[in-house]
């Protein structure tokens, strides 16, 4: 049977951690850059910080004993060095401003490692001993020259799809003594967009259909029917041309017929087996935009109660892959 007994024990440890995180995050101003200052820097003995105090007790209490002179005099020297070091530890962090970049174009896919980055800088006092991460990524150590500017790239995994908040980034540090561990944290007022992670291995793309519905011929997933033959042009893509047919000095590409009608490549939500639950379709439906996008094909997407006309490039898949991150959160209670 599965012990009990520990969970009273850990709960309110755990209110009172969220109730502090909440409290610190309303000392930050709402915003995509922070400056660290004596409203947002807290500080604390360390582990090894509370062994120190009691080590200091029990020589005061052993000089007080046996009145020594020396034990006095060493006493106090160390207890003048641990106050010193809480405001060099303190000092460590107040000051540094940290900034998000103007755009940041990375892609993040549900459950997959992601970098996600920003900028910190300095004043004329060089920072040792830095230690920052995001959620409850792995820490990342760094040391800082005077006047310089960093940017950071560090590594978070988000747990679910959808638009969504930055995770909370927590700057620690214990420099010089690690008697005292001074921290902050900062969560900026920008959203992230968090895509579907990509099923794989999925299914192939699906056939290109014409105006009536009727599925391409051929190679499935091409836009157009290739039937003509042409010299190369600058701005043809690498897929249409002729290998065969080619020489080093002349390359030969297949051309769209005049007479073809246009065909279209549409993911459909509903052309995936119905034993997919939603989950797998939106991962399904990712894969296939990503392979689409790959491809430099022509393609739409249709979802219940959205549809995306046919595009293609970059804007288009980011449209695509931002409607698939969004599908039904409301319905669901995301």
């Amino acid at each position: 049977m599965p012990d009990r007994s520990a969970a009273p024990r850990d709960r309110p440890q755990g209110v009172l951690r969220e109730s502090f995180a909440r409290w610190a995050l309303a000392r930050h101003l709402p915003g995509d850059s922070t400056r660290l200052g004596q409203r947002n820097v807290y500080i604390l003995p360390s582990r090894a910080g509370w062994l120190f105090a009691l080590t200091l007790l029990v020589l005061l209490l052993g000089s007080i004993n046996y009145q020594l002179n020396l034990g006095y005099l060493f006493t106090f020297a160390l207890t003048g060095s641990a106050l010193m070091s809480m405001y060099v530890t303190h000092a460590n962090l107040r000051g540094l401003q940290l900034d998000l970049p103007a755009a940041d174009e990375a892609e993040l896919y549900a459950a997959q490692p992601a970098l996600l980055r920003l900028r910190l800088r300095v004043d004329r006092r060089a920072r040792w001993g830095l230690l920052a991460r995001l959620g409850g990524a792995e820490t990342r150590a760094l040391d800082l020259e005077p006047g310089r500017e960093l940017e950071l790239a560090l590594p978070w995994t988000p747990s679910r799809r959808g638009p969504q908040p930055w995770p909370a980034l927590r700057l620690e540090t214990r420099f010089p003594l690690g008697l005292w561990r001074a921290w902050s944290v900062w969560r900026p007022s920008r959203r992230i967009c968090v895509y579907p992670t990509p099923l794989d291995p999925g299914a192939a793309l699906p056939a290109a259909q014409g105006p009536g519905g009727e599925a391409a011929a051929g190679r499935g997933g091409e836009a157009d029917e290739l039937d003509d033959l042409r010299p190369w042009r600058s701005g043809d893509p690498l897929r249409r041309v002729v290998w065969r047919k080619s020489r080093d000095t002349a390359w030969v590409v297949r051309s769209a017929s005049a007479s073809a009608p246009p065909r279209q490549l549409w993911l459909d939500w509903d052309a995936l087996p119905a034993s997919l639950d939603a989950e797998t379709r939106l991962r399904q439906l990712c894969a296939w935009v990503l392979l689409a996008r790959r491809g430099s094909l022509r393609y739409g997407l249709r979802l219940p109660g959205s549809v995306l006309p046919p595009g293609e490039g970059d804007d288009h898949a980011r449209a695509c892959l931002r409607l698939l991150a969004g599908w039904g959160l409301e319905q669901y209670g995301s």
